[in-house]
């Protein structure tokens, strides 16, 4: 792992060149409570997670949050570990700081002194129809829990409004992601069912002038590409930091990594996160 959270000067200067207009005109961003996010030290940035793959929320936060620190205060932003094992995709991960999704490499980085963001709900949160668009759900995962703990660092509680209207989703499913293969291919446990892919999907099976073994192949290779969850319709994307909570909020008395109080600590994190969504949907 090299330089966790360290952005390529680089990557400062095309996101602000050519990102930030683009996120500005789609999604008109907005990033609350930075004053809550130390200076210095660790710390841990859980935010909820939305539409598919979350590119207009990500791509939104880095915009803003690199508009305002720029390279002076690193961020690693947890990722799929296969990820790295991909060129070009590894090299783009790592251009933004970004360190692969494991325990070890978030104790080398929090070791360092460089905070952490992550998305503990991944693929299981950001496939959630979208009718649970403003609900918070890790999926009962404890991971981040753990790392938190064990490094006795505080956990900071985002909320991101607005962003899974920008790639709706209907669908979400395991069975999916075995029948579509490409989903297990990359890691990926859940797939989902954007209106994107179902429209897309029509498209293919009524126009496309092929014999329909053909159609129906494209339909299947349509439905199980990343493509179908890329942000197609502008919606208004709110983010809000909350105050920092303590390792004593967090876990009260907990000592040790026990079922039960691990699972107090993530109700009481999802609440923080949740009130802090909310927050940031009435903002004006």
């Amino acid at each position: 792992m090299e330089a966790p959270g360290r952005v390529s000067p680089i990557v400062v200067r095309l996101v602000c060149v050519l990102v930030t207009p683009v996120v500005r005109l789609c999604f008109r961003p907005r990033l609350e409570g930075t004053e809550h996010l130390p200076a210095e030290g660790p710390y841990i940035l859980v935010a909820n997670h939305s539409a598919g793959m979350g590119i207009a929320e990500i791509f939104s936060f880095l915009a803003l949050y690199l508009g305002r620190f720029g390279d002076k205060r690193p961020l690693a932003g947890f990722a799929l570990p296969i990820g790295f094992r991909v060129f070009p995709l590894s090299a783009a991960l790592r251009s933004i700081g970004a360190i692969p999704a494991t325990y070890e490499s978030a104790q080398k980085s929090l070791e360092a002194g460089v905070p952490i963001l992550m998305f503990p709900g991944g693929d299981h949160e950001t496939l959630r129809p979208i009718w649970q668009a403003n609900e918070v759900d890790f999926g009962g995962r404890l991971g981040f829990l753990r790392i938190a703990r064990r490094a006795g660092v505080p956990i900071i509680p985002m909320g991101i409004a607005g962003s899974h209207w920008t790639a709706p989703v209907l669908l979400r499913s395991k069975l999916l992601a075995t029948l579509l293969v490409q989903p297990r291919l990359i890691g990926v446990k859940r797939w989902g069912i954007p209106v994107l892919g179902l429209a897309g999907a029509i498209a293919i099976a009524t126009i496309v002038p092929l014999a329909i073994p053909w159609r129906l192949a494209l339909v299947w290779y349509w439905l199980g590409s990343p493509l179908v969850f890329l942000p197609w319709i502008p919606s208004t994307i709110r983010m809000r930091i909350g105050p920092a909570l303590s390792t004593s909020e967090v876990f009260g008395d907990v000592t040790e990594d026990s079922e039960d109080g691990l699972r107090r600590a993530l109700q009481r994190v999802e609440a923080a996160v949740k009130s802090q969504l909310d927050q940031a949907r009435s903002d004006p």
